[in-house]
């Protein structure tokens, strides 16, 4: 008879312990971008893309991936991912190498062997990389259309 009264003490520790632990888990899903690293000019124009993006892509909220920067952007779970300053790829030198043109922007398109696409903006004065994940693709390119005015906006055409 004498533990019952140490389960009722050590419950509730346990109960803020197991929430605590909860709090901290690595099941958040919380997106993470690696964030480039341009120069001073590319990392000015990049800084104003951030102020132009769209609060939602393909119909997803902005979530924001880690470490926060305003050289990486995030809608919805799975993340969409937006780097900005990324280097120039080397599939952009292939003449057979797939794009497209979304609302007047130009995009290198590159199927990931996990089913996932990277994009890549061309001729612009910064190099934009959009990773859509595989469980996201069925949208097509759709979450360029919500992308390609703030592109417009703040990275001006030209050669990076």
């Amino acid at each position: 008879m004498n533990a019952f009264p140490h389960r009722l003490i050590g419950l509730p520790a346990l109960a803020l312990l197991i929430a605590a632990a909860a709090g901290c888990s690595s099941t958040d899903d919380g997106a993470r971008a690696a964030v480039p690293a341009p120069g001073a000019k590319v990392t000015e124009l990049c800084q104003n893309l951030d102020g132009t993006l769209p609060s939602e892509v393909g119909g997803q909220n902005r979530r924001d991936p880690e470490p926060a920067s305003a050289l990486t952007a995030g809608w919805g779970n799975p993340a969409i991912i937006l780097r900005c300053g990324v280097p120039r790829p080397a599939e952009m030198n292939d003449p057979e190498a797939d794009g497209t043109e979304v609302n007047g922007v130009g995009w290198l398109i590159q199927k990931r062997d996990d089913g996932s696409f990277r994009l890549t903006t061309t001729l612009r004065q910064a190099y934009v990389e959009v990773t859509i994940p595989k469980a996201r693709a069925g949208d097509g390119l759709a979450p360029l259309v919500d992308l390609a005015p703030a592109v417009k906006k703040a990275v001006p055409e030209g050669i990076a």
